[in-house]
């Protein structure tokens, strides 16, 4: 069993680095679980992400001693840092781009109650839509942790859905995402706006506003996205 004293120490680790702990869960007997460190099945999973734009800092920081040709730095700098932090603690540190992917998703949801906003992002109660899932650290122990009920959707509350309406080619809408019509827009010579500030129906939501990524970041996301 994984004592709340090796928790507490393993969010210290994570927390230099702006990251944080987004709750766990105890696979379920003759689940499907990933190995952990030495090969067996895992037996627990924390979930590390960020909340705003607390990271930001380091990875610049970070960022500024690599290769300037580096792919996808902001993975390979997680990758890093969640590594390292597993290293310490007896864990198997993965991530959300590794390939077979893993039900990050599915895994957000269990370990902290979260439903998806209609952009397709979890919504967080406090976080809003600004917030993230860096990687997942895997225990072949089991974790005390409290179970987790569900969180309160704001979704729910917000009837005018300004998230549906602000996007100027409507790549969002109960339909799904339209891939190829925001691709097209952010790249072409009317996409500006979304390629300096980020997305306008993510920017559109009311909810965790403190929690907003700054400019600067949210450019960083929209160029990795079209390949800019």
């Amino acid at each position: 069993m994984i004592a709340r004293g090796m928790i507490e120490e393993i969010t210290a680790a994570l927390g230099a680095n702006g990251l944080v702990l987004r709750g766990g869960f105890v696979f379920s007997d003759g689940e499907d679980a990933p190995h952990g460190a030495s090969g067996f099945p895992a037996k627990s999973v924390l979930l590390v992400g960020q909340a705003g734009a607390a990271p930001w800092r380091h990875f610049l920081r970070w960022r500024e001693k690599q290769p300037c040709t580096i792919a996808n730095p902001l993975d390979s700098w997680s990758r890093q840092v969640i590594g390292d932090v597993a290293h310490a603690f007896g864990a198997r540190a993965v991530s959300p781009s590794d390939k077979p992917y893993l039900p990050f998703q599915q895994w957000a949801v269990r370990a902290e109650g979260l439903r998806p906003s209609p952009l397709g992002i979890l919504m967080h109660p406090q976080y809003g839509l600004w917030h993230a899932y860096r990687g997942a650290l895997l225990f072949e122990d089991e974790i005390a942790l409290p179970e987790q009920g569900e969180a309160i959707h704001l979704c729910d509350a917000c009837v005018e859905k300004p998230c549906l309406k602000s996007c100027p080619v409507d790549a969002y809408s109960t339909e799904g995402f339209a891939y190829q019509a925001c691709l097209a827009h952010v790249r072409g010579r009317n996409g500006e706006p979304c390629r300096s500030g980020g997305c306008l129906d993510r920017n559109a939501c009311p909810y965790g506003t403190e929690y907003r990524y700054p400019s600067d970041i949210q450019a960083f996301h929209m160029a990795a996205f079209a390949g800019l």
